[in-house]
C-alpha cells in the first residue's frame, strides 16, 4: 500500500463558463520513506496540489489517500512548511513552535514541550531569538522558525512548499542540510515542491515536472541515482547529477515551448541557472 497516494485527482476552480480546471488527471504514489520533489513553472498549480495534499482543500474529481485513507482535513500527521512562513506575530519564536508542539503531543508536560521547542529552536540556529516576535526577525529568520515548527511536530510526512525560495544562498543551503539530516534520522516520507532544480536533485530520491497549467499534469518522473550523503562541494563534478540536470531541463524547456505556442498566458520557468554547491 502507498504511504500517499492522489488516483486521477482533478482541481477546478469557479462554476460553468468561468470555471478553469488548475490541475487535470493527477496521479501520484510515494512510498513510505521516499523523499520526492515537484518541480513546476510559476502559476503551474503547485500549491493548488500541496493544500490538496494537506486537506486544506478537496479536489473536484479523484481522491487524494493517506495510508490507504482519504484524506478529509488536516492533520498533524502531515506537516507543512509553507512559503509564506504563516507564523502568528503576537507569539514569540518559542511560543509559535510551542503552540504546534501542545498540539501534536497534547499529553506532554510543560517542561517536555520546552524541552522539545528549545531543541528544533537551537536546530536552526535561533536561540538567541526564541523571546522575540515575528516583526523582530529578518525574513529568513522568520522561515527558518516555519521549519522548526513543522519539524517539531514530528509529523510522518514532511510536505515543503517552496519553503527556502525566499533565503539567501547560505541559510537555503544550511536549512537543505538540516531538513536532509533530520530526514535521516528516521526517513520520514518527503514531499518538497520547487521551482529550484538543483535543489530538487540534492534533495530527493526522484523528481517529478509538473507541467504549466490550466489543466496542469504530472510529467515524466526522474530518478536521482546520486548516494546519499551527497557532497554538495562534489556535485559539479558528478556525472550522475550533470545528466539528470540536463535531462530535466530540457525536458522543461520543451514542455514549455509547446504549452507558449498554444497560450498567451506566459510562464516563468524554473530556475534553471547553473549553480555552484560550494558553501
Amino acid at each position: 500500500m502507498a504511504y500517499l497516494e492522489l488516483k486521477n485527482v482533478c482541481k477546478t476552480y469557479g462554476t460553468g463558463k468561468d470555471s478553469t480546471e488548475v490541475l487535470s488527471n493527477i496521479n501520484l504514489t510515494i512510498e513510505e520513506g521516499e523523499f520526492v520533489a515537484i518541480v513546476g513553472f510559476t502559476g503551474s498549480g503547485k500549491t493548488t496540489l500541496v493544500n490538496l495534499i494537506n486537506g486544506l482543500i478537496k479536489p473536484t474529481s479523484g481522491e487524494v489517500l493517506f495510508k490507504g485513507e482519504p484524506v478529509l482535513g488536516t492533520s498533524h500527521e502531515r506537516g507543512v512548511i509553507f512559503q509564506n512562513y504563516s507564523l502568528l506575530p503576537w507569539l514569540t519564536v518559542g511560543q509559535n513552535i510551542a503552540m504546534a508542539v501542545k498540539e501534536a503531543f497534547p499529553k506532554e508536560s510543560k517542561s517536555q514541550v520546552m524541552e522539545r521547542v528549545k531543541s528544533f529552536v537551537e536546530m536552526v540556529s535561533l536561540s538567541h531569538a526564541i523571546n522575540k516576535r515575528p516583526k523582530e526577525l529578518s525574513g529568513g529568520m522568520r522561515q527558518r522558525v516555519a521549519v522548526a515548527r513543522a519539524l517539531a511536530m514530528k509529523p510522518e510526512m514532511i510536505i515543503m512548499d517552496e519553503p527556502l525560495g525566499a533565503l539567501d544562498a547560505l541559510t537555503r543551503g544550511n536549512l537543505q542540510d538540516e531538513i536532509l539530516n533530520i530526514w535521516n534520522q528516521d526517513k520520514r516520507t518527503a514531499l518538497l515542491i520547487t521551482n529550484d532544480v538543483d535543489e530538487g536533485i540534492y534533495m530527493a530520491d526522484r523528481i517529478i515536472p509538473l507541467k504549466p497549467g490550466p489543466n496542469a499534469t504530472l510529467g515524466p518522473e526522474f530518478k536521482i541515482d546520486i548516494e546519499r550523503p551527497r557532497d554538495k562541494t562534489a556535485l559539479n563534478d558528478n556525472e550522475n547529477f550533470m545528466k539528470t540536470r540536463n535531462e530535466i531541463i530540457a525536458y522543461l524547456m520543451t514542455i514549455g515551448d509547446e504549452r507558449k505556442s498554444v497560450s498567451d498566458i506566459e510562464y516563468i520557468l524554473p530556475d534553471l541557472a547553473p549553480k555552484s554547491f560550494v558553501g
